[in-house]
Parts: C-alpha cells; sequence; structure tokens
C-alpha cells in the first residue's frame, strides 16, 4: 500500500511544530515553512531557503506537493474575467473564477470535487460527489491566482464547486489559515461562504463565531417551490433553516445573505416577491439581512431561462418597497462558460 504523504499545508503552527520536532528538528523551524507555505507562498520545498538541506529533503519525500496543476484559464473579453480549471493530484478537476470590481480583486473557489447536493439549477451537481477539498487544496487556489495575476486578493468567495459545509472541517482549516496573522491574513470580514442549507452545520459554523459572511442559497420562499429545487430542503424545512439563520445572526452579530436565483415562470412573479418579503420580515430581534437577485445561469441540460430585465427590475423595487435591502447580481464571465461547473463537466466529457 503506499504511504501516505504527510499534507504539511493544511497544519496549524502548532501542528508543525509537533511534526518538525518530531524530526528532530528546533521548534523555530516550524514558523519559517508556515512562513513560506502560507506568506510567501512557495510552490516548492527547494524554495525555502533559509531550512538546511536535509530538511528540505525530508520534506520533498515525506509531504504532499505544494501546489495544484493549472490546466487552463480562459479569460473573459467582456470584463477580464478568469476562469481556472486545476486538477488535484488524484486527477479530479475544480474550478476557480477571479473577478476585478472597482473595490478590489474578488477569487472564487471550490470547497469539493463535485457535489452530492443535486441542486436542479447548478451544473456542479450532474456528476456527484468525487470527494471533498483539503484545507491546502481550497488555500492553493487563492495562492496561485494571486501569484499569477500579481494583484492582492481583497476578497474570497467560497461558492464555487461543492457545498462547503458539506466539507465542514476542512473548511473551517481553511479559513483559520487563509486569515492568520502570519499567512496571506485576509480579513474574515472579507471572506464569504454559500451554502445551500445545511441547518446542523449553519449552528455548528456560528459557534465559531468568526466574522466570515454567510450566504443561503434560498432560491424561494415557499417551501414547496424550494424543495423542487433544492432536494436538502426535505431534511430542513424552511422555518428549521430561517432558525438556524436567525441563530447564526445572534452568535456573530453578522449579516446574513440570501442568494435567490430568479428563473423565469416559476419564481419570479409578484407573489413570490409578496413571499419572500413576507418571509424575512419574520426574522426577529432587528436582525440583519440582505437579498442577492441572480438571474439564473443557463445550464446545459436543464430549462431554466432567465427572467426579462424588467421582471428582475420590478422583483427588487417590490422587495425595497418592503424595505429589505436587495441588489442585482452583475454577471461576469458570461463568455467563458459562466456557471459554476460547466468547465470542469466540458473537459470531463472530452
Amino acid at each position: 500500500m503506499k504511504e501516505e504523504k504527510y499534507d504539511i499545508k493544511s497544519r496549524n503552527p502548532a501542528e508543525l511544530t509537533e511534526f518538525v520536532t518530531g524530526l528532530g528538528e528546533k521548534s523555530f523551524r516550524a514558523k519559517q515553512i508556515f512562513d513560506w507555505l502560507h506568506a510567501k507562498q512557495v510552490s516548492d520545498f527547494e524554495e525555502m531557503k533559509n531550512l538546511p538541506k536535509n530538511l528540505i529533503q525530508t520534506l520533498s519525500r515525506t509531504c504532499a506537493p505544494l501546489s495544484l496543476k493549472q490546466e487552463t484559464v480562459q479569460i473573459s473579453e467582456q470584463d477580464g474575467t478568469r476562469k481556472y480549471l486545476f486538477m488535484l493530484p488524484d486527477g479530479n478537476r475544480i474550478e476557480s473564477v477571479l473577478m476585478r470590481y472597482r473595490h478590489g480583486n474578488a477569487v472564487c473557489i471550490s470547497s469539493q470535487a463535485g457535489c452530492r447536493m443535486g441542486c436542479r439549477f447548478c451544473a456542479s451537481t450532474q456528476e456527484g460527489l468525487a470527494r471533498g477539498l483539503t484545507p491546502s487544496e481550497m488555500l492553493d487556489q487563492v495562492y496561485q491566482i494571486g501569484k499569477e495575476t500579481g494583484e492582492r486578493v481583497s476578497s474570497v468567495v467560497v461558492m464555487g464547486i461543492g457545498e462547503p459545509l458539506d466539507n465542514f472541517d476542512s473548511f473551517v482549516r481553511f479559513t483559520e489559515l487563509l486569515t492568520h496573522e502570519d499567512g496571506l491574513h485576509l480579513s474574515q470580514r472579507n471572506l464569504t461562504v454559500s451554502t445551500c442549507g445545511l441547518v446542523p452545520e449553519i449552528r455548528k459554523l456560528a459557534e465559531y463565531r468568526f466574522s466570515l459572511t454567510l450566504a443561503v442559497s434560498l432560491h424561494a420562499a415557499v417551501q414547496e417551490k424550494r424543495r423542487q429545487l433544492i432536494p436538502v430542503a426535505d431534511r430542513y424545512p424552511l422555518p428549521e433553516l430561517m432558525e438556524a439563520c436567525q441563530y447564526y445572526f445572534e452568535q456573530t452579530g453578522r449579516r446574513v445573505t440570501f442568494e435567490y436565483s430568479l428563473i423565469a415562470g416559476f419564481n419570479d412573479a409578484e407573489a413570490d416577491a409578496d413571499a419572500l418579503a413576507g418571509l424575512l420580515r419574520g426574522l426577529r430581534g432587528g436582525m440583519r439581512c440582505h437579498v442577492n437577485l441572480i438571474p439564473v445561469n443557463p445550464v446545459r441540460g436543464r430549462a431554466f431561462r432567465q427572467p426579462h430585465r424588467a421582471v428582475v427590475a420590478a422583483f427588487k423595487n417590490k422587495l425595497e418597497k418592503n424595505g429589505i435591502n436587495v441588489t442585482i447580481r452583475r454577471e461576469m464571465g458570461r463568455d467563458i462558460d459562466g456557471a459554476c461547473g460547466q468547465l470542469r463537466r466540458r473537459y470531463a466529457q472530452a
């Protein structure tokens, strides 16, 4: 049986200290290694110039690779959005996206290779779940994109392929490493995690009291409609989900974002806007929330269509008249396999 290599890039400073002292090295080597991995973001142990040669050789022999293989990148001619396809060491593929805004660069990363949630409008779930990503595989998407562009990553969104809270422990460790003061030191307030509504995990995440933004894929404010789009709604009905969001706000003080994909003829009518407004007005204790309207992305093999712009605007206006903070998501990279999972799927079928 092939010996599994040590995933050094997924380790926190305490674990690194235990590892290097177990090799017979001084404990300060752990801080040096952490700096190389997360501040300088090297991709090869040979680049760690202040380590002794014998330690570099040991790390190269016993530790997992430090970087993913970039297979391709698509660049939008419309807005400069860059979509990356990375290959994992086991041959699975994932996607990441760099989006440029006036306020800075945002990177959207994957948390799993595939997804088992089965959401009807999502290309990521069509091939099922291969496995969750390690913290290092999540981090390296951010690190590689920042290094390739030479531009600072201002914010990170875990909204790519996969359900982050279905890979809970890896996501928590990723958050701790990404925001560590001796690493990239991204502010937790500049990190967003998206979930389709795993109620126990939302409550569990609230206990960490991170300052990140929770984005909940709602997509319908009526239980029967929501379960047609999101199978997990059968396990966690809307009242349970909203209670979990309420609890998250109470524990963290952080505003919750509700993602709402507008699908022509399904959830874009005035009655749907009224239902959404009523659902959010039922939140207690001054809970702050935000609605992000998303004209649905066309996905191969699905019949969903985007509503007309006038319908989207009317839906937004209806919510605003009910005192709800709402924006329409700006579409990025529509000319480069815009829907999450499409580039990966195209390569898998090639």
